[in-house]
């Protein structure tokens, strides 16, 4: 019923989250949406970005997905439904209240090939000693991304985990002009030997990177 309902006008229910504020979770023209405040964090235009990035990438080459910033976890359902990836997927997000949105609002469940960790991604690339083909990195508290996750620090862990061959998939800014930490993460990837395409204004939103190995 509230399916139907949606079409004529939007249904919300709100969640409050200590990482993440006022979560909304929107019934729309027939879609269950995951937003904060100002920001999409599943299942809207968030999808589409990234959904964008990801046909950028040769798919059938990656064996092994890291995800670190789960939201709803429409990225893991673009892979499996959009693209049939059905390898193994690693998600990592540090809000217990989304991963149970996740789970219960849209029936992502742990499996064979899907492992959902409750963590901080930060705490979680330090430690990792697993080697990706893809990472998307996805981390935004509403329209920010967290400074930590803009520091070289952090992007060095990221490249020790990414597989000789492997691609990394930012989806780094909201913001018309780019940071200059933004501006230092992509001229420290290219030193890394890296080939980095940045795509401004997708989904006359986002700035997405992605970088891999020349």
């Amino acid at each position: 019923m509230i399916k139907y309902l949606s079409y004529v006008y939007p249904i919300t229910r709100k969640v409050s989250s200590k990482y993440s504020g006022c979560l909304e979770i929107t019934w729309y023209n027939g879609k269950k949406h995951l937003n904060t405040k100002n920001a999409n964090y599943s299942y809207g235009s968030l999808q589409a970005i990234l959904k964008f990035g990801l046909e950028k990438i040769d798919i059938h080459q990656v064996d092994s997905v890291l995800l670190l910033g789960l939201g709803g976890g429409s990225v893991i359902k673009t892979l499996r439904q959009d693209f049939n990836y059905q390898k193994q997927i690693t998600a990592v997000d540090i809000d217990p209240v989304i991963i149970e949105i996740a789970k219960t609002e849209y029936q992502l469940e742990n499996n064979s090939n899907t492992s959902i960790i409750c963590e901080d991604a930060l705490q979680f690339i330090k430690a990792n000693t697993m080697r990706f083909d893809l990472i998307i990195i996805d981390l935004f508290i509403d329209v920010t991304v967290p400074k930590p996750f803009l520091e070289l620090s952090f992007w060095n862990h990221v490249v020790k985990s990414k597989s000789t061959n492997g691609v990394i998939l930012f989806n780094a800014s909201l913001e018309d002009k780019k940071s200059n930490q933004l501006n230092a993460v992509i001229d420290f990837l290219k030193t890394k030997v890296y080939k980095v395409n940045i795509f401004d204004n997708v989904n006359n939103t986002n700035t997405v990177i992605i970088s891999q190995s020349l």
